[in-house]
């Protein structure tokens, strides 16, 4: 119900007045009666007494303020005849049109056409145009998930990511990344690590309930309907926007963030150089660093990682980690915690999560997670790291295990076939391309969030591991399904280990064998045929020997040295060995870690945000060595002995599986290159070679191609040394 309160005249008494910082007055003053007449004449009206305006010192243009209403108090900082400028708008400084409440500007601003201002700090040469309300409580938490002093716990903001029923809900802060969200959403049977991580969210911010909004230098708003509570950092551009609701813009010189037209943001975060346009809707968000939404996109209760796009689309309740591409206006995206370096095509429905009495169905993808065309899915489903998933109406839970496989659908009621290893055996341009991909598109200038992004790293190397356990596991059960007399000799004889080792000789000592495995946890009630095991297990094995070898060269490349050594070996034989990894919001992790940063958070050793931040920080320093480490025992692991007992013609093996793979690696980037210049149908839509290259470029022109063949000369050079002293 609106009130009606009768104003019989202002008391000019300064008890009367909000609570204003002395400091905010250093080098002001009242002004003098010359400038109230002026003033007055202007159609400005305040206090009888004018004792509620503050000017600058030294300079002063009462000229500069007309037809405004001031209410509470108005400071001004430096107030003179310069223009300010930005693309074409340009405006002269000054106070025109507008009512302001309890205002402090800077120096050399323009308010013009702000028909409800209050409560707002204003730094230097800000450009406020054609606002209808720009408004701020004093409350308000800027979408950060806290409370104020005697709010109820009611009052406070959550996003429920991953989950529609709020199971993994997290508090948004200003500087949450996606490791901290994914932290918080995943450990939910730790009452007391949950505790605390709401601790951590309040430690850094006041209680009281004195807040204002605030805009930083150089910023410029126009023709927006309401900002309210809204906290812009400097260099901001804000034009055309329809409701800005509780939430902090933040936006440097050097990573500028804009919000364009139709745009409604409420209950967020908006993070540095972040681009928001055409009628993008969030709603209870977090949005990292160097994102774009824009064409009608609709962000609800999720969190957005660094270095994504989306656009059209709509996504709700998702934790998404950093460069996540999603293009299309039928795309949509519910329950779910994608692990970065994801692509949606259009029509891709993932959200089938009512399979169930309740909509608490979700769903979990590692890295390079893309779905094809028009296809659909049931939750609960998990996939591995880059899972190609061919266009389908899946309709059954999936569990996909296998990392850099394809996935097919043959029908409903039937098992769907895997290829693993796909994108090593058949499309190996993109794997080659796609580490160079993402650090160019990468264009964060401060990096708190750290992003693996090459993807051969721990995280897809340990399933790899698994999936060639688990090859060998079906293979064996394979070989008794046909009543093998080795295997089932061994079976009988010696037991499981035995069998596996069957198994695996058997892998070794058929590289042409074509037969398909059946494994029935890929798929609920219909599993799964597994396509080409033995050259998928030949293609791990190799790209295990690929990453030991290229981080070993790193490692050798730190120290220093040209090849390893003895003394290197025993080095590194006593470093923290990890096997088992985490990708933790886009940053790859040992686990064991993540624990010890849970006890010293718990142990309150850890006491904010940043300072789980700096831990983050040391990890990385750190990883190269933790890789190591893990890069020896994978070479112990694929060879069944310590590497002190590597023999001349294992570390020559190795040299060249390794060789091998980084030679593919080039030859199938340009022969699948070449293809869309010499294929009938990537030609039959010009009318001359000339016209094609005119519109494609040429195979000579690919940037990406250039590159890589000298860093793939310089790789096998390297890597021929890397044992030399061994053997």
């Amino acid at each position: 119900m609106v009130q009606l309160s009768i104003d019989n005249g202002f008391v000019p008494n300064a008890t009367l007045l909000p609570a204003l910082d002395e400091s905010l007055l250093k080098g002001k003053r009242h002004l003098t009666e010359d400038e109230i007449g002026v003033l007055s004449r202007a159609n400005v009206n305040a206090d009888p007494s004018w004792q509620n305006v503050w000017v600058d010192e030294e300079a002063f243009d009462p000229l500069l303020v007309r037809g405004a209403e001031i209410r509470g108090y108005l400071v001004l900082g430096r107030l003179r005849v310069v223009s300010l400028k930005y693309h074409d708008l340009v405006l002269e400084a000054g106070v025109y049109n507008s009512c302001l409440e309890n205002i402090v500007l800077g120096a050399d601003c323009v308010v013009r056409n702000v028909a409800y201002f209050s409560n707002y700090r204003v730094a230097e040469r800000v450009m406020l145009f054609n606002i209808q309300e720009m408004s701020c409580t004093n409350h308000s938490k800027f979408g950060n998930g806290i409370l104020k002093d005697g709010e109820d716990e009611r009052a406070r903001i959550w996003i429920g990511v991953g989950n529609e029923n709020d199971g993994r809900a997290i508090l948004p802060f200003e500087g949450m990344i996606s490791s901290d969200a994914f932290l918080w959403s995943r450990w939910r049977d730790d009452a007391e690590l949950q505790k605390r991580f709401v601790e951590l969210t309040e430690a850094n911010h006041k209680k009281s309930c004195d807040t204002h909004g605030f805009v930083g230098s150089h910023s410029v708003i126009k023709n927006t309907t309401l900002l309210k509570d809204v906290l812009i950092g400097e260099n901001a551009y804000i034009k055309g926007a329809f409701k800005l609701k509780n939430i902090t813009v933040c936006s440097s010189i050097d990573e500028p963030s804009q919000i364009g037209e139709g745009v409604e943001l409420v209950n967020g975060i908006v993070g540095y150089g972040c681009h928001i346009f055409y009628q993008a809707v969030a709603v209870r968000f977090v949005i990292g660093r160097n994102c774009q939404l824009k064409y009608g996109a609709r962000l609800l209760n999720s969190v957005l990682g660094d270095n994504s796009t989306v656009s059209c689309c709509e996504l709700l309740n998702n934790l998404i980690f950093p460069f996540h591409e999603q293009h299309h206006n039928s795309s949509f995206l519910i329950a779910s915690t994608l692990c970065g370096q994801s692509n949606i095509a259009s029509g891709a429905t993932i959200g089938s999560n009512h399979n169930s009495r309740s909509p608490d169905g979700e769903m979990i993808a590692g890295r390079g997670f893309w779905p094809g065309l028009c296809s659909d899915f049931k939750h609960n489903s998990r996939f591995a790291s880059f899972v190609l998933v061919s266009k389908g109406s899946y309709q059954n839970e999936l569990n996909i295990t296998y990392p850099f496989s394809l996935v097919a659908s043959n029908g409903e009621g039937k098992p769907v076939s895997i290829i693993p290893a796909y994108w090593f055996l058949y499309n190996m341009y993109a794997i080659a391309r796609n580490n160079a991909k993402f650090q160019k598109r990468d264009k964060r200038l401060v990096k708190v969030q750290h992003i693996e992004t090459n993807p051969l790293a721990p995280d897809t190397i340990q399933e790899v591991v698994v999936a060639l356990e688990r090859i060998i596991e079906l293979t064996a059960r394979y070989l008794l399904e046909r009543k093998d007399e080795v295997a089932m000799e061994a079976a009988g004889t010696y037991g499981t280990e035995a069998l596996m080792q069957v198994a695996k000789d058997f892998l070794h000592q058929h590289p042409s064998a074509d037969f398909k495995l059946q494994d029935m946890r890929c798929q609920r009630k219909f599993g799964a045929v597994i396509l080409k095991p033995v050259k998928a297990y030949k293609e791990y094995r190799k790209i295990v020997k690929y990453f030991a070898a290229s981080t070993l060269l790193d490692y050798c490349s730190v120290r220093h040295i040209a090849s390893l050594n003895r003394r290197e070996i025993i080095r590194i034989s006593q470093l923290p060995l990890f096997k088992r990894w985490v990708n933790a919001g886009g940053q790859v992790v040992p686990e064991e870690k993540i624990v010890e940063l849970f006890q010293r958070i718990k142990k309150r050793e850890v006491r904010d945000w940043d300072e789980v931040h700096a831990s983050y920080d040391r990890l990385e320093e750190s990883y190269l060595t933790y890789k190591v480490a893990y890069s020896v025992h994978l070479l112990e692991y694929l060879y069944s002995r310590p590497i002190c007992d590597f023999s001349a013609d294992i570390y020559a093996d190795i040299i060249a599986d390794v060789t091998a793979v980084s030679d593919e690696m080039y030859k199938s980037a340009v022969v699948s290159r070449r293809k869309d210049y010499e294929d009938d149908f990537r030609t039959i839509t010009f009318r001359t070679k000339a016209e094609m290259e005119a519109v494609l470029g040429t195979l000579g022109d690919n940037e990406f191609l250039n590159e890589l063949k000298p860093r793939t000369e310089s790789f096998n050079a390297r890597l021929s040394r890397l044992f030399v002293e061994l053997y």
